[in-house]
């Protein structure tokens, strides 16, 4: 698998401590300066548009600003509701909320209300993060865990947050921007930075998406600042090459382009749901969920499925290059010779072809040089690009206990068992023991702490619903991880192994 599969540390070694670096506060202050610039620079053009008249081409910059900005928002206030909603009910252990305590809360709800009102959701967060990266540094060594896990926590908020207003919100007002300026025959610097701005925070979300998704987990790998940035260069060129031919052939064909869109999108919906993805807990909600996949695959590849994707990624950028050259040789067939030189015509032809060139090169130098598994010539994976890890065996050492990671994976379709209808079940799942047994010397040697067993079998790609159910186990990791000297491990359940369930007796 390219972005889940493999990587996987020796579950016998302690793993070493994650700390927080320099760089990481650089990444994520790059990160808010993109967001800013992002919505900055379309709040802008479209009050340009205004000014000069252009009623239409303002509505539609706008919409595709507010839209977006109001359904990430929502969704970041619930998890902020949720959240701050289970700390006071624990805190509160049953009392009534009177004088001073009772007057923060309310200031908070207050703020956060107000933050939200705004559109502010992912800068807040952003600064949060930043906020608890410095305090993991600055604190003592046992609360600086405490602090890094809550800092992981918020990264993994915002990289979800900012992904799904990436492609609702940047996406589109780059295709439309660049549709502009083919119509205009001319690029004016607000819509070259509007559109500049766009692209850069599609490629930098993608990349940061995957690279919080392995930093989460300490059983993974963790991506290089190297590999995060060659990712980016990678979709930063597919992707300007994919929105320039969409530009190119909306300039012509409105109509017909409108067709190829929703056409397009549905294919890659009913591909995704014929993979028989596991990340949602009811068949709707996970039809839903590949709906939204389905956006992102309009413009870009992104990894939704375990095991080898090698196919699956060819099969999808042949796809996209087969489009790619037909929407560019109709726009160059019939485009307004008027407006356009032939020689125009033929420049943005090759750029569209030597962009998609380009970002599958650096796709090429990511998994050959450097995937977190390792280069592709190195003695371990000579001839394996996409290198698949054997499964582990039920009660082996890696199986046992894991470093703790942050979000629930997705299970194989092998590993799931149980009565038909289990996903929507509402059995528990989550359920702690504080401390290995001391008579338990016939089974494989375990890590030292509290152990966390989560009834449900490991999943390798933490999604929307899934990313939501693992906010019931931050109170408890975040408790154990405070109260503890070690740092807790989190079990999950072994396939083939039924008899692990009966040891699980503390329900959280």
């Amino acid at each position: 698998s390219p972005e889940g599969g493999g990587g996987q540390r020796d579950a016998g070694a302690a793993p070493p401590a994650r700390r927080y670096r320099l760089r990481d506060g650089c990444w994520v202050f790059c990160a808010l300066l993109v967001c800013f610039a992002d919505g900055a620079s379309d709040l802008w053009l479209a009050a340009h548009y205004y000014v000069r008249g252009q009623r239409w081409w303002f509505g539609l910059t706008l919409l595709f600003v507010l839209l977006p900005s109001l359904v990430v928002q929502m969704l970041s206030l619930r998890w902020f509701v949720y959240d701050f909603a289970a700390s006071t009910k624990d805190s509160g252990a049953g009392t009534k909320d009177s004088g001073p305590r009772g007057c923060c809360r309310l200031c908070v709800w207050l703020l956060q209300g107000l933050i939200h009102l705004l559109q502010l959701g992912q800068v807040w967060r952003y600064l949060r993060t930043l906020y608890l990266g410095l305090q993991s540094r600055w604190q003592a060594e046992h609360r600086r865990r405490h602090f890094y896990w809550r800092m992981m926590f918020e990264s993994a908020d915002i990289s979800m947050l900012r992904l799904l207003e990436a492609f609702l919100k940047s996406a589109p007002q780059l295709v439309l921007q660049l549709s502009i300026m083919v119509q205009q025959n001319s690029i004016e610097p607000l819509q070259g930075f509007s559109a500049s701005a766009s692209l850069v925070s599609l490629a930098w979300m993608i990349a940061s998406y995957q690279k919080v998704l392995r930093d989460s987990r300490e059983d993974k790998m963790p991506m290089s600042y190297k590999g995060a940035v060659v990712q980016i260069l990678w979709h930063l060129f597919t992707i300007a090459a994919r929105a320039i031919a969409f530009a190119l052939f909306a300039s012509v064909f409105q109509l017909y382009f409108g067709i190829f869109i929703v056409t397009h999108w549905c294919i890659m919906t009913f591909w995704i749901i014929q993979g028989e993805t596991d990340f949602c807990m009811s068949k709707w909600e996970e039809i839903i969920y590949n709906m939204v996949v389905g956006i992102i695959y309009i413009f870009c590849w992104f990894n939704v499925k375990e095991g080898r994707s090698r196919y699956r990624m060819c099969i999808y950028y042949i796809i996209t290059l087969s489009e790619n050259a037909a929407l560019t040789i109709l726009w160059f067939l019939y485009y307004d010779r008027k407006t356009t030189s032939d020689f125009d015509a033929l420049i943005l032809v090759c750029v569209v072809s030597s962009s998609f060139a380009l970002g599958i090169f650096f796709m090429f130098i990511y998994y050959c040089l450097l995937h977190p598994n390792g280069p592709i010539f190195s003695h371990r994976n000579v001839g394996c690009i996409f290198r698949q890890q054997p499964a582990p065996v039920p009660g082996s050492p890696t199986d046992a206990v894991t470093s703790p990671p942050r979000s629930l994976p997705r299970t194989t379709g092998g590993e799931r068992e149980g009565a038909p209808g289990e996903r929507d079940s509402c059995v528990p799942v989550f359920q702690v023991r504080p401390c290995a047994p001391p008579a338990a010397a016939a089974r494989a040697p375990r890590t030292e702490g509290p152990v966390i067993r989560i009834d449900l079998p490991r999943k390798k790609y933490p999604a929307w619903d899934a990313h939501f159910i693992d906010r019931r186990l931050r109170k408890t990791i975040l408790a154990l991880e405070y109260a503890s000297p070690t740092t807790p491990r989190l079990q999950y359940r072994t396939p083939g192994a039924p008899q692990e369930v009966l040891e699980y007796e503390t329900t959280v």
